[in-house]
């Protein structure tokens, strides 16, 4: 997973994405989701931890603090895709953590009784150049379904950091203080993402440029 023309920089931020090989689904069932998500809590460690399974043996694991590969700004889990929002905390950290993350297909293929690849290939990555990219692409993410324009035909099987950044109540692994931090509070930037998502909704519509 580590050819590709984009060089991933300590403290810069990053959009992370891939589908499903021939737009295949990823996540089946609610099980999938919740293995999907125990991985990119357990696997954001510069020390190697080993599979999920060994780590639940390691008893110590939840009284201490990892070292982080990245900081995971927001994310969305969609059936057949995903999207993160990194920034790079160690060196190659990106590349390390989905390195990590590619364990999950070997769950998945065992579990559903198939063999081959299940992601379309390496994961996509680009550079967030300024921080009123950050901004934009931090409501693609949020509301990737609603960009999307897919109402009703929604999966139902779909998750995202977006009730974390605009529910008080709600914990996160997510740095959303990268984010909400230029906000007043998160009514604003619940405000500002609504607000956004016309033009977003119009900009995919002319353009595919984020996904391809």
């Amino acid at each position: 997973m580590s050819a590709r023309n984009i060089k991933f920089v300590d403290g810069e931020y990053y959009h992370v994405y891939n589908r499903g090989v021939d737009k295949r689904d990823i996540f089946i069932d609610e099980e999938d989701f919740s293995r999907f998500m125990q991985s990119i809590k357990e696997f954001n460690d510069i020390e190697p931890i080993g599979s999920i399974y060994e780590n639940s043996f390691n008893n110590s694991f939840n009284n201490q603090s990892p070292k982080l590969l990245v900081s995971i700004v927001c994310f969305c889990l969609n059936q057949n895709h995903f999207h993160f929002i990194f920034r790079q905390e160690s060196e190659r950290g990106i590349e390390k953590f989905m390195q990590r993350l590619g364990g999950y297909p070997k769950y998945f293929n065992n579990k559903y009784k198939r063999s081959g690849a299940l992601f379309q290939g390496k994961f996509k990555a680009k550079h967030i150049v300024d921080n009123k990219y950050l901004l934009n692409l931090s409501v693609y993410v949020n509301l990737n379904d609603k960009v999307h324009q897919l109402g009703c035909q929604a999966p139902k099987l779909m998750k995202s950091s977006w009730e974390e950044f605009v529910d008080q109540k709600m914990s996160s692994f997510c740095r959303k203080d990268i984010v909400l931090g230029q906000f007043e509070n998160q009514s604003d930037y619940k405000k500002f993402a609504l607000n956004l998502l016309p033009i977003l909704i119009l900009n995919k519509k002319e353009s595919r440029d984020l996904e391809d």
